[in-house]
């Protein structure tokens, strides 16, 4: 499979997706860890996908995504931002509810089907 479809692929399957350097539980960079924390704080499921151990995705996401820099927030296919954003977001209370609408709109896909 080419990595771009792969990518397309992962997007499209996963409502929350957070692209990163390492893992939730034990990120390898500070925004990384960051992000995994900020989204942890909002309470649902999210997939994630480790870009040190994917360098084909680490390649070739910043230029799908048209955004350079990792980690990277995937809601509903739509790139929301990194760190920076989604602290910000935080913050500001916009990022919770899109986030759980997110959730909550996968679930009621999974008990459609």
């Amino acid at each position: 499979m080419e990595t771009i479809d792969k990518i397309k692929q992962q997007i499209a399957e996963n409502p929350i997706l957070l692209y990163m350097k390492g893992s939730p539980k034990l990120p390898s960079c500070g925004f990384s860890s960051q992000a995994a924390q900020i989204m942890m704080s909002c309470g649902e499921q999210f997939a994630y996908v480790d870009i040190l151990q994917n360098p084909d995705i680490r390649a070739e996401l910043p230029k799908y995504a048209d955004w350079p820099t990792f980690p990277q927030l995937w809601v509903d296919g739509e790139l929301i931002g990194g760190s920076d954003i989604l602290m910000e977001m935080y913050q500001q209370g916009e990022l919770q509810p899109l986030v759980k609408e997110a959730a909550e709109r996968a679930q009621t896909d999974k008990t459609d089907d």
